[in-house]
């Protein structure tokens, strides 16, 4: 090995233990955000699932009315013809 790579093992594994804490803080945090993200995509399905379900104003229905004249003169015509 040469010198300069000799000076950078020694220079790692001086500070191996440190390095090591870093990355498993690192690590730590990483995981408590994804679960955070996950509760709060589940609170917040949960959340709207329980609105929509208690709320009664959403349920209604509103009547709509469809003029189907024009299909039954087109059917009438229909039946005239084949006759």
């Amino acid at each position: 090995m040469s010198q300069k790579k000799v000076d950078e093992y020694k220079k790692n594994k001086a500070n191996r233990q440190q390095i090591i804490k870093k990355e498993k803080r690192i690590n730590m945090i990483e995981r408590i955000i994804g679960y955070v993200v996950c509760l709060v995509a589940v609170v917040w399905v949960g959340f709207s699932v329980y609105n929509k379900a208690t709320s009664v104003d959403e349920t209604i229905v509103a009547e709509t009315s469809i003029d189907t004249s024009a299909l039954d003169n087109f059917a009438q015509e229909l039946n005239a013809a084949e006759e």
